[in-house]
Order: structure tokens, then sequence, then C-alpha cells
């Protein structure tokens, strides 16, 4: 940054497109990065929500038009009544203006390494041209290899790797999984990665008093579906075990989430009306708040809740999901073989008993930090660390998307 006459400035690309996974880890690495350095961060997102979340100073977002993934696997946009492709292109541009009047001195993208249907690729190139360090970061998992492999041979992401980033920040430990597993990388690429440690989470600054019980009393158990668009059957499964058997001991704070269905939603509530030990809400942008004073947490797995359970250092039951990717089933089973976690699946058609005679046991587990794993939470101190070392590199002068293109031409890049 010597001579640029301003402190640091970094982009932080998240694309969105269902839950809150992607946007809660671009959110505690930007509000860790300006604590840490003397910079801004500007955070690009697809997601609905994002105006729910409190951001510190120094932090900001755009979002981007919003786009859904159906199961058929193709996209469609959220709100607008616009045809997919315009929706891209629009996000496509916003993408690129933002980066070219922002003018970042780093660029992490998280976990897409083209973008949303390579829409951040035009973005990437010209940031490369202009000597800003470009970062993918990835979650401890992404899918079993051989699901992963072909998705990102059709997306030509290997040569993504290899010409346009500089780095690939993976945040989690190898312990637990090699993201990359099963893809053929030129060791050029291995070269690149680095993995973080998990991300640790703390209570948030509070602003106001925190949610009122109205029928159960700390300690609680806290069942979470993250966002809760494919939450149902965990929710459905905890009020049934509590319905067939009155006299579990520990109350249920269950956190319904922002995606979930809404005749789901109305359902849940009026059985958990008739649940004295049971109390529900739908979303809580402060969750660390309601974790921290948990017994112990219910939960599919995801990258965010299992960071906040190893951070709050909670006993933890891991119900993950299969589909339509298997990342949290195989988060949650290396997780439960070093003795991080419990699991439970859905082999035994979500018995009463099973899940009954659980939650009686979750209290008395082990916690997290009964296993000694070295580097675990230290995600936001190396990324820190990572970040110091890039923006401390000297930069080539800027020139505008113009140049940039007529460069990119003359190379023979598309």
């Amino acid at each position: 940054m010597a001579g640029r006459g301003r402190d640091a400035r970094i982009l932080i690309y998240s694309h969105d497109t269902f839950g809150l996974g992607h946007l809660r880890r671009c959110r505690a690495i930007a509000h860790a990065l300006v604590e840490a350095q003397r910079a801004s961060v500007l955070i690009l997102s697809g997601s609905p929500i994002i105006g729910s979340f409190d951001f510190r100073a120094r932090v900001d977002f755009i979002r981007v038009p919003g786009v859904i993934k159906l199961r058929n696997g193709a996209y469609t946009s959220l709100n607008l009544d616009i045809d997919i492709e315009e929706t891209l292109a629009m996000r496509a541009s916003i993408i690129q203006h933002t980066a070219d009047i922002f003018d970042p001195d780093l660029f992490i993208v998280d976990k897409e390494p083209l973008g949303l249907r390579g829409e951040a690729q035009e973005t990437l190139e010209m940031l490369k041209a202009r000597g800003v360090p470009l970062i993918l970061g990835l979650r401890d998992v992404m899918d079993e290899p051989g699901l992963l492999a072909p998705e990102w041979e059709r997306k030509n992401v290997v040569p993504a790797l290899a010409d346009l980033y500089d780095d690939i920040w993976v945040y989690g430990l190898p312990q637990i999984c090699d993201p990359l597993e099963g893809i053929a990388l030129p060791p050029s690429v291995r070269k690149k990665m680095t993995y973080t440690g998990y991300l640790r989470r703390s209570l948030p600054q509070s602003h106001g008093a925190p949610m009122p019980l109205l029928k159960i009393k700390e300690p609680y158990l806290l069942v979470t579906t993250g966002g809760g668009g494919d939450g149902a059957g965990i929710i459905d499964w905890v009020l049934r075990a509590y319905e067939s058997d009155p006299g579990l001991p520990h109350p249920a704070l269950l956190v319904l989430g922002p995606f979930m269905n809404n005749e789901r939603q109305t359902e849940f509530m009026r059985r958990v009306a008739a649940l004295p030990k049971v109390e529900a809400i739908t979303f809580d942008a402060k969750i660390e708040h309601l974790m921290d004073p948990a017994l112990g947490v219910v939960a599919m797995g995801g990258y965010n809740t299992f960071c906040e359970i190893l951070s709050f250092d909670k006993r933890a039951l891991i119900i993950p999901r299969t589909r339509p990717r298997m990342e949290q089933h195989i988060r949650a089973a290396r997780a439960a073989d070093l003795g991080l976690v419990r699991m439970l699946t859905e082999d035994c058609g979500h018995d009463p008993l099973v899940m009954a005679t659980a939650l009686r046991n979750l209290p008395q587990q082990p916690v997290p930090s009964d296993v000694v794993v070295p580097g675990l939470l230290d995600g936001l101190d190396n990324v820190n660390r990572l970040v110091s070392q890039w923006l401390g590199r000297a930069r080539r002068p800027r020139f505008g998307i113009t140049g940039r293109r007529s460069a990119y031409r003359a190379s023979g890049r598309t």
C-alpha cells in the first residue's frame, strides 16, 4: 500500500443463491479484517436478507439481483420477472463496475471460482491485469469427489485456478477434509492451497436487549436449521420426540430459519404452542447470543453452525442432509470420528424414540475442547496474516475497463 495514499480496500464476492452459509462466512471474515487491518471491506452478495445483518464500521455491502436454483438444476430470478440471462447479465455488470470503481487491493471469491455461471470471470481478468491479488476461499468440504470433479470440469475451473488465482485458502483442516480430493490438479495449483483452520466466532456487539424467552428458561437445547429451506425434517423429528415423550428433561428452543416454507412454519408454530417445554422463533441474525447459553445444539451441520459449535464449545448432535450435496454428511462423519460431535443419520426413519434418547443423552456428551486438534480455530488469525502479506506487496498501476479489455484481446484471452 506504500505510496497509494489510502487505506487498503478488500472486495469479497459471494454468489448466495440460497441459504445463509456464504453470507455469514464472508461477513465473519470481513469483520475480522477491519479489526486487524487498516482497510475497508465491500461485500458483493446475492443474499435476499443481507440487510437483516449488522455490519461493523468500514464494512459495507452491495446486493446484486437474487437468483435461486430450481430442483432441476436450472436457475431463475428470485424476485424479478425477467429472463435469467438478463438477470445474470445485470449481476455480472454490477460486479465488474463495482470492482472497477472500488479498485480493491485484494479480491476474495467465496467458493465459486468463476462466480455463478461465470459471472465473475471478466472481473477476475480485469483485476488480474491490474496486479490485484486474487484469492479463492473454500469451505472445508465442497462435495463428494465423484460429483465435484465433473462439475468443475464442466465449468472449466482448473485453468482458472492455475492462471487467475494467486492463492487458495481452505477454511478448515486436512484432518477433516481435502475439499479438492479427486480433482486432477497440477502441482502449481496444489502449492497455492493453505489450510487456515476454522473461522472462530464470538458474541456479536449487541444493540438492544436480547430476545426474551416466553415459555422456557435457560439453559435449553438449541435446535437450528441454518437458513431453514431444507430443515423441516429435523424440526418435525424433534417436535415428535417432545410430543411422544413429555418427560424429556430439558427445554428446547427451535430456530426455524428465514427460508423455511411458510406453511411448514405455521404448522410447526401450532405444534410448539401445545408443548410447554418447546419455544420457537423464525430467525435471529445474532444466533450466537442464542447458542452461548445452550446446553447443547441440534443442527444439520452446515459450515457456519459447525464453526459456532466449536467456538462456543457446545455439545452437538449433527443430523446432516445428504441432498443435493454430501457436504454436511462428510463434515459430520469426520468430526464425529475425531470426537468433536455426535452424528445421527435419518436411516431410522425419524423414529421419535431415537430422537428422544439422543436429546436426553446430549448434555452428557464430551465437549469439543476435550479433543486436542492443533490449529482448529485459527482461521481468522491466519486469514489476517495472509491478507497482510498480500497487502504488503507492490501493485502495478491502475487502468480502467477499456484498457483491460484491449490488453486481453491483444493476448488472445476471452
